[in-house]
């Protein structure tokens, strides 16, 4: 399964998101392969600071030719885990039409509601060219206890797609173990943080079986 991690939108944590899910993922035992397709190469960066053996490689992939490219590499894999570039329209194309999953990742504030209206509209032309592709929003860095927090899926009701109900909340253990080239797994076994990546693993993989996700 290739999941993409993409908005683009900057600064709603595409990078933190991907190293983490691929990480639980890599510890079920999957065979899993990051792809950075950010040309800021952020996944790249973490991984070059990181100490500890890797659970999964991490490749560069930051080019338009993204989803011609993937496919043979992608077959040696359980799972891809694309961590996409923000702004950058041509690579997100690509790298959409590669994907059985988008996740975007989104903040509960009204700025990152409206900004998704471009992501929301690549989708949608990509599924005209191959319409297997499904997608759905994750609420990430959620503040608990906020209105907005609480509200945030209802900002969603106008789009397409829907907003899985498992969520990310703002916790300082996820930039912590970023700094380390780690996940919270790794850093932080059986923290909230883990428990709510897993969260979102479980209903993402589900998802696709019980097709909750369009």
């Amino acid at each position: 399964m290739i999941i993409g991690i993409l908005n683009q939108k900057g600064g709603v944590g595409k990078t933190t998101l991907s190293i983490n899910l691929a990480s639980a993922l890599a510890l079920r035992g999957e065979r899993v392969l990051l792809v950075d397709a950010d040309p800021q190469a952020s996944s790249l960066a973490s991984s070059a600071v990181r100490s500890a053996e890797p659970l999964f490689p991490v490749v560069g992939m930051a080019k338009a030719s993204l989803h011609k490219d993937l496919p043979d590499l992608a077959a040696k894999y359980d799972h891809v885990i694309i961590d996409g570039a923000p702004r950058v329209n041509e690579i997100a194309r690509s790298a959409i039409i590669a994907c059985d999953l988008v996740l975007m990742p989104v903040q509960p504030s009204p700025v990152d509601v409206w900004a998704t209206d471009e992501i929301v509209r690549l989708i949608v032309e990509a599924q005209t060219f191959r319409p297997t592709i499904k997608a759905a929003f994750v609420v990430n860095r959620k503040i608990a206890n906020t209105a907005i927090g609480r509200d945030v899926v209802k900002a969603f009701n106008e789009h397409p797609f829907p907003v899985i109900s498992a969520s990310i909340s703002q916790r300082i253990g996820f930039a912590e173990s970023f700094a380390q080239g780690l996940s919270v797994f790794e850093a932080a076994p059986g923290s909230a943080a883990a428990s709510e990546i897993d969260a979102v693993i479980k209903e993402v993989i589900g998802a696709k079986k019980k097709r909750k996700v369009s």
